[in-house]
C-alpha cells in the first residue's frame, strides 16, 4: 500500500467481493472470528458507548465508532426494511479505520458485505461458547440477506451441516436453499416456524421488519437450545416472547446498548444479563449443562466493526484489491493549504465562470 500522506486504501464492493472469494468464505469467517475473539479478550481497552442513532418513520441511520487507543474505526450503517421494495438493501454501511497518533485514516471500505461477514462470525463466536456440545442442526428463521452467511460461519466454526429453513416468503427460502447448494449442508426447507425449530440444536432469527413481532414463541423452545437472536437490532424491534427471555441464560454484546436495542427491552432494565467478553475471558462460565437454553441477544456492537476493519487492512496489503484514493490534502507546506489550491489553478484550466 502506498506510502503517500494523501492517499489512502479503499476496498470497493467489488475489489471486497474478490478479496473474500480469494480468501475463501469459510476460510475469511474464521480468521475474521478469531479477530473478533481476540479483541474481545482486551475489551477492557475499548471506548464503549451505545451506537449513535438517528430514527425516523422508515428507518434509521447509525454511527458506530470505538478505539483501542493506538487505531480508532467507525462504521455507518443504515437499516431501513422498507429498502427491500425498492431494489435497495436494507442494510448498507461503509467505515474507516485510523490512526490514533496522527488521525489519518488508513483503510476507507465498504461494508455492508463486510458487516454481513461480521455479524454472521459474531453469532459463530458466541455459539462456541453457548451452543450444546455436539450442535449439528440449525433453524434459520428469516432467509434473507443475512441467512447464508449465519449458515456459513456455523458450519465453519461450529460444524453444523444440517439447515431448517422457514421465511414467510417461500421465495427467499428458495433463494437461500439454491445459494447453500454446494455448501454440504442438508437442507429442509419448512412450511411454519415451528416445523423448521423441531430438531434444531440451533436457533437464529433474522428477520428485517422494523417492528416488536413474535417470530418464536416460548412453547416452540425445549430444553438445550440455543437461540441465535439476531434480527433485533433497534428500539421497538424484537423477535421473541418474553417468557423465552424468562427461561434463558441470556448473554449480551454490551449491555447498556443491548437493553436499548435487544429483546431484553422487553425486560425490567435490571434483568440479569452476562457480557460475552467475560465468558470469553473466562470469568463466568457459558453452557452450563445440557439442559441450559442459553440466548445469545445480538445487535451488533462498535468492536465487531473494529475487528472487522482490522481484519481486513491485515489481510490486504500485496492484494491489489483496493484503490490509492487522493483522499487528504497533503500541501508541501503544512500550513499553506491555500497555496496549495493556488497552485492548483494552473492545472485545473481556464475558469468557465471568468469573463
Amino acid at each position: 500500500m502506498s506510502d503517500k500522506l494523501n492517499v489512502v486504501p479503499f476496498v470497493s464492493v467489488d475489489n471486497m467481493m474478490r478479496l473474500v472469494l480469494a480468501i475463501g468464505v469459510e476460510r475469511f469467517l474464521r480468521e475474521l472470528a478469531a479477530t473478533i475473539e481476540a479483541d474481545f479478550r482486551r475489551w477492557h481497552l475499548f471506548d464503549k458507548q451505545p451506537r449513535l442513532a438517528s430514527h425516523s418513520t422508515d428507518g434509521v441511520i447509525e454511527l458506530m465508532p470505538t478505539s483501542d487507543g493506538t487505531t480508532y474505526g467507525f462504521k455507518y450503517v443504515n437499516g431501513h426494511p422498507k429498502n427491500a421494495h425498492s431494489g435497495r438493501q436494507t442494510v448498507a454501511a461503509f467505515g474507516v479505520l485510523a490512526d490514533v497518533g496522527n488521525g489519518y485514516p488508513m483503510l476507507l471500505t465498504e461494508m455492508t458485505i463486510l458487516t454481513a461477514l461480521r455479524t454472521a462470525a459474531m453469532s459463530a463466536v458466541a455459539a462456541k461458547y453457548l451452543a450444546p456440545k455436539g450442535a449439528r442442526t440449525m433453524a434459520i428463521i428469516g432467509n434473507g440477506a443475512q441467512a447464508e452467511f449465519q449458515a456459513l460461519a456455523f458450519k465453519a466454526l461450529i460444524g453444523i451441516d444440517s439447515l431448517r429453513l422457514h421465511d414467510i416468503d417461500p421465495a427467499a427460502s428458495a433463494k437461500c436453499e439454491r445459494n447453500l447448494r454446494g455448501f454440504g449442508f442438508r437442507i429442509q426447507v419448512c412450511a411454519s416456524t415451528a416445523e423448521a425449530v423441531e430438531g434444531a440444536d440451533i436457533v437464529t432469527t433474522a428477520t428485517a421488519d422494523k417492528q416488536c413481532a413474535t417470530i418464536l414463541t416460548d412453547n416452540l423452545v425445549g430444553p438445550g437450545i440455543h437461540i441465535n437472536a439476531v434480527g433485533g437490532d433497534c428500539p421497538g424491534k424484537t423477535e421473541l416472547h418474553p417468557d423465552i427471555l424468562r427461561r434463558s441464560e441470556i448473554v449480551v454484546e454490551y449491555a447498556p446498548q443491548t437493553r436499548l436495542e435487544g429483546e431484553i427491552q422487553q425486560l425490567p432494565a435490571d434483568h440479569p444479563v452476562t457480557e460475552l467478553w467475560r465468558v470469553i475471558a473466562g470469568e463466568v462460565p457459558g453452557r452450563r449443562d445440557e439442559r441450559q437454553i442459553t440466548l445469545f441477544d445480538s445487535v451488533g456492537f462498535a468492536v465487531e466493526d473494529f475487528s472487522a476493519l482490522r481484519y481486513l487492512r491485515s489481510v490486504l496489503a500485496g492484494t491489489g484489491f483496493f484503490e490509492d484514493l487522493d483522499l487528504l490534502a497533503d500541501p508541501d507546506d503544512p500550513r499553506d493549504l491555500f497555496g496549495m489550491l493556488l497552485r492548483a489553478k494552473g492545472r485545473a484550466g481556464p475558469d468557465p465562470a471568468a469573463p
